[in-house]
């Protein structure tokens, strides 16, 4: 029997998704191409090491307000780019979300929708 792309349930397996914890990979996603949509800015970078990988970063400056609405928003971006990073994100891609100052107060499905817009714009870029 030869091993598919699917689950059990007949869907299809999303890429796999990591975590950007070091300073130097958000840095270098720094420099790639940069979104802004609503109530967070989007990163990306193409790694061009041929991964399958997604990995995503978070992070929210001072200006958005103390630790724990820093924390909120980073905790709001992290469950929406677990929705809709595996659908619109590209593999072999590093992207970093930073939050803006509404993002820990935005409506739950606008949030959704400019991720889902930002993810869809860095992919149409060259």
């Amino acid at each position: 029997m030869e091993p598919d792309d699917s689950t059990p349930s007949g869907g299809t397996l999303s890429p796999a998704i990591e975590r950007l914890r070091k300073r130097p990979d958000f840095l270098a996603a720094a420099k790639g191409r940069v979104r802004a949509s609503g109530a967070l800015v989007a990163q990306a970078r193409d790694r061009g090491d041929g991964s399958a990988m997604i990995r995503i970063g978070f992070t929210a400056t001072k200006r958005i307000g103390g630790a724990v609405e820093r924390n909120r928003a980073k905790r709001r971006l992290r469950e929406a780019a677990r929705i809709v990073a595996p659908l619109h994100a590209r593999a072999g891609h590093d992207y970093v979300f930073i939050a803006r100052g509404g993002t820990a107060a935005q409506p739950w499905g606008r949030l959704l929708d400019d991720m889902k817009s930002a993810l869809i714009r860095l992919a149409a870029d060259p």
